[in-house]
Formats: structure tokens, C-alpha cells, sequence
């Protein structure tokens, strides 16, 4: 490697410049039309109401360490919560401005790592550009994207882990160690990963050799982790067939081999060309990914091992994915593309159309865009707005525990919507337990209380008052006879239990 400080080590441009700025908001703004904004669906049903709670204690009186567990363990919803208070600006409103604050920090921090790895602007750009196509991208059996089209602690983790990473290869550590600090304040998971890349990252650059103690660092960090799995947990844990390697398809294993390998390939295209950081980031990303995939076998095959899978070591993949795609991108800029506009256009317009096809298709009910304030003409979302303005606030809600995969549901939280209490469910709630399997149990009787929903019949939804006190249900149309139902619309009714 050439020594620190070569001219192709340190590129021209620290800083963005206007028109450089400008172009980012620009692309900021496609990523965000493109991706589209759906800021109360999938994961935002465990996030959000942590946000409501901490703006009006008195929301979710009744059951509420479905969200409340994962609440206690990050600054997140203090941090949104905050800055509702501090600026006097709707929540909803607040969220469309961090979730594009995100959009463009994330796009920023690809730019920095661009241009400490490639020596020409034209790549820089092409790995800006990439991941912004990419954003919502599936990053292989990990449940995941580059960055969700709602607002998490992802969204936040994310952007501070790459500025720390950046600090690392600058070899300004304090400004790093800072960055994992506020990481781990928001996503307590997420950061694990990043400051093992980090570890990896400096033993690769001092001794290859001791590279191995660093890969195999996480092994040991994970074994005070070990939980004993019960029957109910074990339970929440088959829902998610990405916790284990084994059960995954063939396209998902894929998606870690074919990334290792042209990390392997643009490791040696950078170091033909003197691009030392560029060899260094692709190298570590490359073991990385490997060790990880070694710590995932582990816990897949011996069965003992299962309570560990709370630590979802293939989410690793998810840093490894965006830096894989500023490189691609970067390679692609710099040998493909070149000065001529017409092939960027070739590249990128078919991407960015078949993204935005892709999450129309996602969310096929709903809008693409979901602005604040509007609500949409999707049965489930206008019952949802009428629980929220016409129900009293300590209402505790029974509704179909498989509601969120439901036909024209589309995903949506109904917590997060209503701000209402409600019994578990079993496709978000289940995701919760796999976190904190002291709930599992819990969960386990909630759920098995409503099974056969669909046949509920008045003495069923009893059944749920005296056991569970809820003294609301939302229902298919037509309700079962005896329930008092105040509201209704073509899908679904909501009834009061007298």
C-alpha cells in the first residue's frame, strides 16, 4: 500500500460546494418521491406510539410493552418528542422533515465516503446516486433496507454510524468514538455492528494478521446474550424465517456470497489503481460480511444456540450493503459511464422507475406519498382516523391479531394511527417478543385468545372483556349480532362492548 498521505489517499473537495449542495437536496428530493413516504407502516408501529406516549403520558394506558420495551432502550422518541416540543411543529409534519433529514445526511455521508475512496468527481457522484436509487432495496433475509420510506431509528443510526466510520478511516478516532456514542444512544443493536467493522477495519490497516482476533470478537460478546428458549418464544422466533440461515431461499444466500466476491474483485481493482482507501474499506467489508455469516451459521445449526438470534447477526449485511453500492456505483461512474450523459440516463432512469414500481406495488392500497394531514381513501386507514378523533383515549381495542398483512391494510400500525390501546398481535408484536422474551409468554396468551377471529361470535368478544378488560373491537363488516357498533364503512366496523 502506498504510505498515508499519497495524493490518491486523499481526494480534492472535503466540502460540498453550492451547486454541489444544491445537487444533493436534488437528489434528496427523487430518493424521497421515488421511495415514497409511508410513515405509519411495518416498523413504525412499535416506534411511533413511543413518540405519542412520550409527547401525552395518558395515550396507550393498557398494554403497551409491546412498544414501551423497545421505548426504554433508545433515546429515539425523546429525541422526536424533543423537537415537537422545541419548535411547536405537528408531529406529523416533524416526521416528513426528519425522515428527509435523514434522506439527505445519509446521501451526504455516501458522498464523504466517495470521496475518500475515488480521486475523480464523477464517482463520487455515481456512489451518491446509487444508493439513492437503492434506498429501498432489500438487503438479503434481513428484513431490511438502506433506509425505510418511514422515520425509525435506523433512519438515525444509520447516517451517525457512517459518519463514524468516516472518522475511523480519517483516523480521528475521538470524533468516532463520539459518533458510536450517540449510535448507541439511538439503535443499541445497530452500533454493535459498526464498531466491530471499526475494530476490523484498524486491524486490517495495521496487521492482517491480528485481523482474525478482531473477526472473531463478536463470538464472545455474544455469549452473555444467550436466553432460554421457551415454547412461546421459540414460537415468535419461527414467524421470522430470517433469523435462520437455513430456512433461507437460495436468491437470499445470493445476496451474501455475490457481495463478497465483487468486494473481493473491487478490493484488487483499487489496489491496481493506488486507491488505498477505497482497497481498505472493500477488504474489510468483504471479512466482515464473512464473519458475520460464520456467527449466523452458529446460531442457525446448533439448536441450543437459539436464544441468541436476538442479535440478528446478518443485520450486519445492512452497513455492507450501502457501502457495496457507493462502490459499485463509484466503479461503475468512473469506467462505464464516464462524461456521457446519455449512458447515466440509461443506468438510472430504468432504476429509479423500477423502485418506484416496486413500492407502488408494496403498498398496493395506499398512496405512494402519504402527506400529513390526509387521510386516504383505504377503508382500514379512514376506520383508523375515526377511532382516533371518536373514541376516548384509555379505549383498549381487539381487532384481527393478523390485521397488518391483511388485503388493503397494507402494513399499517394500528397503534401508531389510532393512538389506542390495543391486545397483541401476531405479525408486529411477535418481533417484539424476539427482542424481550420475557413478554413471550404474554404475547403467547393474547394471541392464542383471538384465535379463530373471523368466527368470533358475541360470546368470544366477552370472553376477551372479562379476561383481558378491552371494551372496544373493530370488525369485518357485517358484525356479529349483539354488538353496539357506532361506525362503519364498506370493510370494517368498530363496536363498542357495553
Amino acid at each position: 500500500m502506498p504510505p498515508s498521505g499519497s495524493r490518491a489517499e486523499l481526494p480534492q473537495g472535503r466540502r460540498l460546494n453550492f451547486r454541489q449542495t444544491t445537487l444533493l437536496l436534488l437528489t434528496t428530493l427523487a430518493a424521497f418521491l421515488v421511495h415514497g413516504y409511508h410513515p405509519a407502516v411495518e416498523d413504525a408501529e412499535i416506534y411511533l406510539p413511543g413518540i405519542k406516549k412520550a409527547l401525552n403520558p395518558s395515550l396507550y394506558p393498557h398494554n403497551d410493552q409491546f412498544f414501551a420495551a423497545h421505548a426504554s432502550r433508545t433515546l429515539f422518541p425523546n429525541l422526536i418528542a424533543g423537537s415537537v416540543k422545541l419548535t411547536h411543529i405537528p408531529l406529523d409534519y416533524a416526521l416528513l422533515l426528519w425522515h428527509l433529514a435523514s434522506i439527505f445526511l445519509l446521501l451526504l455521508a455516501c458522498w464523504h465516503i466517495g470521496r475518500l475512496c475515488f480521486d475523480n468527481e464523477r464517482a463520487q457522484w455515481g456512489g451518491v446516486l446509487f444508493v439513492a436509487a437503492l434506498l429501498t432495496i432489500p438487503v438479503a433475509g434481513t428484513a431490511l433496507y438502506i433506509l425505510d420510506q418511514y422515520l425509525n431509528p435506523r433512519s438515525i443510526s444509520t447516517v451517525t454510524i457512517l459518519f463514524a466510520l468516516l472518522a475511523v478511516v480519517e483516523s480521528k478516532y475521538i470524533r468516532g468514538i463520539l459518533w458510536c456514542i450517540v449510535t448507541a444512544l439511538i439503535h443499541p443493536l445497530m452500533v454493535v455492528f459498526g464498531v466491530s467493522y471499526f475494530a476490523l477495519l484498524v486491524w486490517l490497516r495495521r496487521n492482517q494478521r491480528e485481523a482474525v482476533t478482531a473477526a472473531l470478537l463478536p463470538l464472545g460478546l455474544a455469549l452473555p446474550f444467550l436466553q432460554p428458549v421457551t415454547g412461546a418464544y421459540r414460537e415468535a422466533l419461527q414467524a421470522h424465517s430470517y433469523f435462520f440461515l437455513l430456512r433461507w431461499e437460495w436468491y437470499e444466500w445470493l445476496g451474501i456470497f455475490g457481495p463478497i466476491v465483487l468486494l473481493f474483485w473491487f478490493s484488487k481493482i483499487a489496489k491496481r489503481q493506488g486507491l488505498v482507501r477505497f482497497e481498505l474499506l472493500a477488504e474489510t467489508s468483504m471479512w466482515f460480511a464473512i464473519v458475520y455469516f460464520v456467527l449466523g451459521l452458529l446460531i442457525t445449526i446448533p439448536d441450543r444456540f437459539a436464544g441468541l438470534v436476538l442479535l440478528q447477526p446478518m443485520r450486519s449485511l445492512h452497513l455492507v450493503y450501502i457501502l457495496f453500492s457507493i462502490f459499485s456505483g463509484g466503479l461503475l461512474a468512473r469506467y462505464v459511464l464516464k462524461a456521457e450523459i446519455g449512458r447515466w440516463c440509461v443506468l438510472f432512469l430504468p432504476l429509479w422507475a423500477g423502485m418506484f414500481y416496486a413500492q407502488s406495488q408494496l403498498f398496493p392500497a395506499t398512496p405512494h406519498m402519504e402527506w400529513p394531514g390526509v387521510t386516504p381513501a383505504n377503508d382500514w386507514l379512514q376506520a383508523f382516523a375515526w377511532i382516533r378523533g371518536n373514541t376516548p383515549a384509555d379505549a383498549y381495542f381487539a381487532l384481527d391479531p393478523q390485521h397488518m398483512a391483511l388485503p388493503g391494510e397494507d402494513q399499517h400500525g394500528f397503534r401508531a394511527l389510532t393512538e389506542r390501546s390495543m391486545l397483541a398481535d401476531s405479525v408486529k408484536d411477535d418481533g417484539a417478543v424476539t427482542m424481550f422474551p420475557k413478554m413471550a409468554n404474554e404475547w403467547e396468551r393474547q394471541v392464542q385468545a383471538q384465535e379463530d377471529w373471523t368466527h368470533f361470535q358475541i360470546d368470544d368478544y366477552r370472553r376477551l372483556q372479562k379476561e383481558f378488560g378491552v371494551n372496544w373491537v373493530l370488525v369485518s363488516r357485517p358484525a356479529a349480532a349483539g354488538l353496539t357498533c357506532v361506525y362503519g364503512n364498506k370493510t370494517l366496523q368498530a363496536c363498542r362492548l357495553d
